[in-house]
């Protein structure tokens, strides 16, 4: 799907990269812990979060995330919209919360980045 539907499906508002609604897009991640984004996130994938610092431009940047949807009606301060320009992130934001937004875009056909984690303990 296009990140103008996605834009279409969450309501939401364009903050950086209006060029950018033509990108394809098939996964997503909802975490407000960056260190789980590290983890299991995937290059490509729409990131889902509440947070609105500039640590979140700069982890997208290192995950080659495709977009940003800030939920809960999060506006960025400047310092984070001036990085995600810098790094061409799209960054969107939606009224709407976090198990909302995942909810919409998964019955739209956007699919999480994995469906699970795996139990490594069992393995030791």
């Amino acid at each position: 799907m296009k990140l103008s539907d996605v834009k279409e499906i969450l309501d939401a508002d364009v903050i950086v990269g209006t060029e950018k609604l033509d990108m394809e897009v098939k996964t997503a991640f909802g975490a407000d812990l960056m260190s789980d984004v590290l983890a299991f996130a995937k290059a490509g994938s729409l990131l889902l979060t509440g947070l609105t610092n500039s640590q979140v431009i700069r982890i997208a940047n290192v995950m080659d995330i495709a977009a940003i949807i800030l939920v809960r009606g999060k506006k960025p301060p400047v310092e984070t919209i001036n990085l995600a320009k810098e790094f061409k992130i799209p960054l969107l934001t939606t009224k709407y919360i976090l198990f909302e937004t995942a909810g919409r875009l998964y019955t739209k056909g956007i699919v999480g980045c994995l469906e699970q984690v795996e139990d490594h303990r069992a393995n030791n």
